[in-house]
């Protein structure tokens, strides 16, 4: 009981902490997934930034990121040099996916809640490349089936795609145990931590690689995502080389990628991004990452039960799934965006999956709340009036 005590205790005070870092944001919000809340920090930072890069020069104006990117690569048990900065989740996953020298007939293992971008890549490299695309069986709540995995990887697999928890439903993936089976088997798993890095715990898990962005719950500025690759091997190298991640070398004449995950960064990027981004994360490891994934899950169980039946839009994943992802099917006649709509002229701010976001798993649209640490009782309360039409 005591134990207990202390843990809410601790919530408590991540929530107040959270919302008094933060002076500004939109009323109601209820999308960390799509886009959290800069903290105040984290905007001046990146402010500060690109008023130093028009007082002294835009290539005089050199921050130091090692200290960010050891921070980051903490999250995941790896090292400062295995992390590269990109513009988005999304140009990190085709740098390191296009870049990867697989054989032809190469065999990649990915699942129906794969996200759409990543989706239409692995297809079309694919068919430039003839691997073979094998979808990996899961349940009904597309967790990944253990028994089917540890299966296909006897018959043989050269990859394995997974995102840790999808953009459009709240459920993640068992990725110790599916770690576990991929390195036991030698194959390399990249994992997509976009809705997962700093929302659930990522150690232990022996990915090959992790694709992840700022925006999300990390909470930093639009236009950064990075990889962290703590298994870079010969064949893995970017999709481009570039002046920034290569260098020449003679006799013949070629290029060839820097050590560690530089090699994936371009000459160029918005620095300022991430400048804030590595704010924003040690700002994560003073909040204490298990206090944040604690509260974060009591807001997701919350959700669920204050949102569940409300208008006849039901809760797609379990009520105790550890994460603040929760996805709402409409009843009959409902619709996401214009619920979605509806609920932004009421002051609060949520999203919609479409069908397009992970096209072998959704049928339909869905509604996606996903609160921030800090969030109210009453603005799930106020959500679930809308709901119902009041």
């Amino acid at each position: 009981m005591a134990e207990h005590r202390r843990a809410a205790a601790g919530r408590y005070v991540i929530a107040e902490r959270w919302r008094a870092a933060r002076s500004a944001g939109p009323p109601g919000h209820l999308d960390a997934a799509g886009c959290n809340v800069p903290s105040d920090r984290v905007l001046a930072a990146t402010v500060e930034h690109l008023e130093r890069e028009r007082e002294r020069g835009g290539y005089a104006a050199v921050p130091g990121l090692t200290a960010p990117r050891s921070a980051l690569a903490a999250l995941t048990g790896a090292a400062a040099a295995d992390v590269a900065f990109l513009e988005s989740g999304t140009a990190a996953m085709a740098a390191l996916l296009g870049g990867w020298r697989l054989p032809p007939g190469a065999r990649v293992g990915f699942t129906r809640s794969e996200y759409g971008s990543t989706l239409m890549l692995l297809r079309r490299l694919a068919a430039e490349r003839g691997w073979t695309l094998a979808e990996l069986p899961a349940d009904d709540d597309a967790r990944l089936d253990l028994d089917a995995l540890s299966a296909a990887l006897r018959r043989g697999l050269d990859l394995v795609t997974l995102p840790h928890l999808p953009s459009h439903r709240g459920t993640a993936q068992p990725v110790r145990e599916i770690g576990r089976l991929c390195r036991e088997a030698g194959v390399p798993l990249v994992l997509d931590v976009c809705q997962s890095l700093g929302h659930l715990d990522v150690t232990g898990t022996m990915a090959t690689a992790y694709v992840g962005t700022s925006r999300k719950w990390l909470a930093g500025p639009r236009g950064v995502g990075f990889l962290i690759v703590p298994g870079l091997t010969e064949e893995m190298d970017a999709a481009a080389p570039t002046l920034g991640g290569h260098v020449w070398l003679d006799d013949p004449p070629r290029t060839g990628p820097l050590p560690g995950a530089a090699r994936y960064e371009s000459a160029e990027s918005a620095v300022a991004a991430r400048v804030g981004l590595g704010v924003a994360v040690l700002e994560h490891h003073d909040l204490g990452p298990d206090a944040v994934r604690g509260h974060l899950a009591d807001l997701g169980a919350t959700a669920r039960r204050t949102l569940d039946g409300r208008g006849g839009w039901r809760v797609v994943e379990p009520y105790d799934e550890p994460t603040a992802v929760v996805t709402l099917r409409p009843p009959d006649g409902g619709d996401a965006a214009r619920t979605a709509a509806a609920a932004a002229g009421a002051g609060l701010l949520v999203g919609v999956a479409p069908v397009a976001r992970a096209p072998l798993d959704l049928r339909e649209p869905v509604l996606r709340v996903s609160p921030p640490p800090g969030t109210r009782q009453e603005t799930l309360d106020a959500l679930a009036r809308l709901l119902d039409g009041r």
